[in-house]
């Protein structure tokens, strides 16, 4: 009897010390769920990879500022093997987790390697490339490519890729831009470029002698472009933005070389995210596209090259344009690795390569077939934001309520590019956000004027692509309405500053120290040398006070320096003091600048501005014919320069004009 009741009420040991190997993590390791691989994540997603795919969706839309290329196909070196069905269920699974709240995105196919991609673009280039399933050869493996993209809920929270459209004469710019933003194709005779033209001369000679400015769509539900004209009636610029997720400002500058003023002061005060150099097939770089290529180089702005009119050109003419393009690219002066864009495969690797290497992607394209303009159109979709490396540009998330990282604590600067004056409303800027952000209301300084003051305005209203918004953020386009502001106060090269980040109104100068390279000069540069100097949205004429070795000692005897350095040649790098000549600006320190004579001569970058003691100083040295540019003058300094400058028998420099 007692055996019974000790077996009825005994414990089973064997499962206590199970609970208690598993509760301490000491027990089999099978027992252990291992994370799913990617595959099942994709093909039989649970509640769990469904959180999974959101939070990395997420992740990695902040990183990339809205957008996002994801890739599916290889998971840790290994193949995915995907079939047809399965990238239908990849698809399918990437879109409902991107449209879930927390990321508010839509998906878009871009590449499947397991699609029939070669074959040629017809004439209707806007209809979508149909792609026959074919297996892949070689035992590759099949990869698919998908652009993820936030949805933007304002105009303000767009994403934007600014590209300026240079390159020689004739080479088909304006042409190329009328077939990207109305969708129809070239008659052969410039058709699609008469929208795009501002004056009558320019319609009569068929060459643009301004900086044009024309947009580009990408729609929210599937990255379709979107154009100022549809089916039925033609599309306004708000409502091209308020059907867009993402926007292309196209800068069409003159090819022409009587109008390099125009289009140089378009690439440096536009500030242009990318260059776009057409070079006509038939043609080959010749002209100012070698200029244009040197200045974007110059001034550190990613080039990609588009060679137009290729239905016109024999084969062995388009063979040694293409050499003759590499040959360039690849030259020490560029150092550039020319990537021919082909297929779909090519467009995903040139785009997410193309910013952060050396690669320069190469389309071959005809504006009257359409051959090739459906990629240049893809490339242009995808196409990453230029300072996403440097500085976040738009909100983390399209809420209202999220401002841009960092974006109320940088100082405002609005450069201007543009004056305009409006019936009923006033004086209206156009021009480009340099840094932090600009709301309706905001008190701002203006300036400076001739004189070099600011004065304080409010902004009254703000535009942003021709729509009404509340508020303008970094690296943004917009105009402004000034209140109280006539169209005589304002001029080209102005700059509005936040009034709150700075309490008194700003100063300007009229004198600044430069590095410089001289690129090209025919016989030498020396002390008074004046040039045309372009600094941003500031284009004036400067002139050369000092030049100085660019490894130059603050505390280095300058009568020693004046010997080693008096002149600048082709390749010579030095350090200058630069002058304007008319009337102050707002420069400064690391804006890059261009100086010209012509054609462009050297390319630099502000080092110091100097002071308005420091410019006394300056000037009362230049009159004495002793030029100091210590910038720590003491009294004993100036007192020995005064008994240096005292002796009769030494000529006075020639005068310099005085600071107004």
């Amino acid at each position: 009897m007692a055996d019974n009741l000790k077996a009825k009420y005994a414990v089973d040991t064997s499962l206590f010390d199970a609970l208690v190997e598993q509760a301490s993590g000491t027990g089999n390791e099978s027992a252990v769920a291992e994370p799913r691989a990617l595959k099942q994540r994709l093909l039989t997603p649970d509640d769990a990879d469904m959180l999974f795919l959101t939070d990395t969706l997420s992740r990695r839309l902040t990183e990339g500022h809205g957008e996002v290329v994801f890739e599916a196909g290889v998971d840790n070196g290994t193949s995915m093997d995907l079939s047809d069905d399965d990238i239908k269920t990849v698809t399918a699974t990437l879109t409902a987790a991107a449209d879930r709240p927390l990321v508010n995105a839509f998906v878009q196919l871009l590449y499947d390697s397991g699609a029939d991609d070669t074959q040629p673009e017809g004439k209707k280039h806007a209809r979508a490339i149909v792609e026959k399933t074919k297996p892949v050869s070689n035992g590759a493996a099949r990869t698919v490519s998908y652009l993820v993209r936030r949805r933007p809920q304002r105009i303000e929270d767009m994403l934007e890729v600014r590209v300026a459209v240079v390159g020689n004469v004739d080479a088909g710019k304006s042409t190329m831009l009328g077939v990207l933003t109305q969708g129809a194709l070239d008659d052969g005779r410039g058709l699609a470029r008469l929208a795009l033209f501002k004056h009558k001369h320019e319609v009569d000679t068929g060459r643009t002698s301004s900086v044009g400015m024309e947009i580009l769509g990408f729609n929210k539900i599937d990255g379709a472009a979107v154009r100022h004209t549809d089916i039925h009636r033609k599309v306004g610029w708000d409502a091209v933005c308020q059907r867009s997720s993402k926007i292309v400002t196209f800068l069409d500058l003159a090819g022409h070389e009587k109008y390099l003023k125009t289009t140089v002061y378009g690439m440096a005060g536009s500030a242009p995210d990318y260059v776009m150099l057409m070079v006509a097939a038939n043609a080959g770089v010749v002209g100012m596209a070698k200029e244009h290529l040197g200045l974007a180089l110059a001034l550190g702005i990613p080039v990609f090259v588009v060679v137009t009119k290729i239905d016109m050109c024999p084969p062995h003419v388009l063979d040694a344009t293409l050499k003759q393009l590499s040959r360039i690219l690849r030259s020490s002066g560029c150092r550039k690795l020319p990537v021919a864009v082909s297929d779909r495969k090519s467009v995903v690797m040139a785009a997410s390569r193309f910013v952060g290497q050396r690669v320069c992607p190469v389309f071959q394209v005809s504006n009257v077939t359409g051959e090739g303009v459906g990629l240049l159109q893809t490339f242009l979709n995808i196409l990453p934001l230029a300072s996403c490396s440097a500085a976040s540009l738009m909100p983390k998330s399209p809420t209202p309520a999220s401002p841009i990282a960092g974006e109320d604590e940088a100082p405002l600067r609005y450069d201007i590019n543009e004056i305009f004056a409006v019936p009923y409303v006033g004086t209206v800027v156009s021009g480009h956000l340099s840094s932090g952000s600009v709301r309706v209301g905001d008190m701002v300084w203006l300036g400076p004027d001739y004189n070099g003051n600011f004065v304080a305005t409010q902004v009254r209203g703000i535009h942003r692509k021709r729509a009404e918004v509340e508020c303008g953020y970094q690296g943004q386009s917009v105009s402004l309405a000034l209140r109280k502001i006539s169209r005589s106060q304002v001029r080209k090269g102005m700059v509005l500053l936040r009034k709150d980040d700075h309490e008194v109104p700003p100063i300007a100068t009229c004198t600044f120290e430069a590095e410089v390279v001289v690129l090209y000069h025919s016989t030498t540069i020396t002390s008074r040398y004046q040039a045309m100097l372009h600094c941003g949205p500031v284009r004036q004429t400067a002139q050369v006070l000092c030049i100085r070795p660019a490894d130059t000692d603050e505390s280095t005897d300058q009568t020693a320096l004046d010997k080693q350095r008096n002149a600048l040649r082709t390749g010579d790098r030095a350090r200058v003091l630069f002058q304007f000549i008319r009337h102050p600006e707002y420069i400064t320190l690391g804006s890059r600048l261009v100086f010209r004579e012509g054609r462009t001569k050297g390319v630099g970058k502000v080092v110091r501005v100097l002071s308005a003691s420091e410019e006394r100083n300056v000037m009362k040295q230049v009159k004495n014919g002793t030029m100091v540019v210590d910038q720590r003058i003491d009294a004993v300094q100036a007192e020995t320069i005064q008994l240096k400058t005292s002796d009769p028998a030494k000529p006075k420099a020639r005068k310099v004009p005085t600071l107004s």
